[in-house]
């Protein structure tokens, strides 16, 4: 257990953490980017076709 804790306490007091911190804000950053542009995208998608279905309409008998 003191193993345990010395290792932490290293980690936190050497440069890993803050840096393994900003990468972990960076990266959450990324995704919400990354999902935001998904969601206008896939709406703007769905839309084209369902715009594309509606005019195309029933296939000829």
């Amino acid at each position: 257990m003191q193993n345990l804790m010395n290792s932490v306490k290293t980690f936190l007091v050497s440069e890993d953490g803050p840096t393994a911190v900003e990468y972990a804000v960076m990266l959450a950053l990324i995704v919400i980017v990354c999902l935001t542009a998904i969601k206008a995208v896939g709406s703007t998608a769905s839309d084209r076709f369902n715009d594309v279905k509606n005019n195309l309409g029933a296939p000829a008998p």
